[in-house]
């Protein structure tokens, strides 16, 4: 699994500062809280708190390319585990949004293949806006379920790539999100 964009150049950017809107989706339990947090804050907590509704954080970030330097403020929206809230209140979470991971846990099978109705329920919505899997927990060896190609047969016929992530350990995930907001310049650019 690799992130996408990370050669990508940026462009001289009019404005110092960007704000683009992000999402996390996926079913419960999967880490997306924790992703967040390890990304805004640097910081993981062993203790599973069920989001309700919806949550925001922000974190800028400054990214640099051969063509130029460009700040970011993403505004991360943190959206329950719950398809049935998204299905209800999909117009007011998804409207601006720029980017999206699609978050599956790595020891649980079904929860990749429970990715797809939420990644088409982005896309229905939002268009064609970038779209990064992270499989999630992937520190957890020894009880890793997903394989290759079940990630391949969820996002490959989506044209999405994954990445393998751990909220614990923090490996990927720094690289994710500043992969995410090149890719989310580049597309607004185009």
């Amino acid at each position: 699994m690799s992130t996408s964009g990370k050669d990508a150049h940026l462009r001289p950017l009019p404005s110092s500062v960007v704000k683009r809107k992000v999402c996390l989706v996926g079913e419960e339990g999967v880490g997306k809280t924790s992703l967040i947090r390890r990304f805004v804050t640097g910081e993981f907590d062993e203790m599973y708190v069920r989001t309700l509704g919806a949550v925001v954080s922000k974190k800028s970030v400054d990214l640099e390319g051969a063509e130029g330097r460009a700040r970011v403020d993403m505004l991360v929206y943190d959206i329950t585990g719950k398809r049935t809230f998204l299905e209800l209140f999909r117009d007011a979470y998804l409207k601006g949004v720029a980017g999206v991971f699609a978050v599956f846990d790595m020891t649980r099978r079904r929860t990749l293949t429970d990715l797809a109705p939420w990644i088409d329920g982005v896309l229905q919505e939002a268009g064609g806006i970038p779209v990064l899997a992270l499989g999630n927990k992937s520190d957890l060896h020894d009880r890793i379920e997903v394989k290759e190609e079940e990630i391949e047969s969820v996002l490959g016929a989506r044209k999405i790539g994954a990445v393998g992530t751990s909220a614990k350990t923090g490996v990927n995930v720094e690289e994710a999100f500043l992969g995410l907001a090149r890719d989310m310049l580049l597309a607004s650019r185009q």
